[in-house]
């Protein structure tokens, strides 16, 4: 990828992506975390497996990133806009919608 254009991944992750490392982390041990999204093997969500990359990726230096996780970036970036667009009706604090998000490192209550 050209360098300008993983500068505009680089920048969207990081405007879309809310949620400190710590924040992350914590989350990532909550059941409410563990029980949403969609399964994969060994019992963990393709969300949850994202959060752990998201922390890592957060974690590095923006010259030590690899084109892997610009990948990921990017992916992350699409989930986030389009699970976003699907936003439930009411009161959003204890949906699967958020939760799922949260794994993603975006939670939409935050700095309401």
């Amino acid at each position: 990828m050209a360098s300008k254009e993983n500068d505009d991944i680089y920048n969207e992750f990081y405007e879309k992506v809310n949620m400190t490392p710590s924040e992350l982390e914590k989350w990532l041990e909550t059941e409410e975390s563990k029980s949403s999204g969609q399964g994969s093997e060994n019992g963990q969500s393709i969300g949850y497996k994202s959060g752990k990359k998201i922390i890592k990726i957060k974690r590095t230096k923006k010259e030590n990133l690899k084109e892997v996780d610009y990948k990921h970036m990017s992916k992350v970036n699409s989930y986030i806009a389009r699970h976003s667009a699907q936003k439930p009706e009411g009161d959003i604090s204890k949906t699967t919608w958020r939760y799922s998000l949260k794994n993603w490192g975006f939670d939409p209550l935050k700095n309401k």
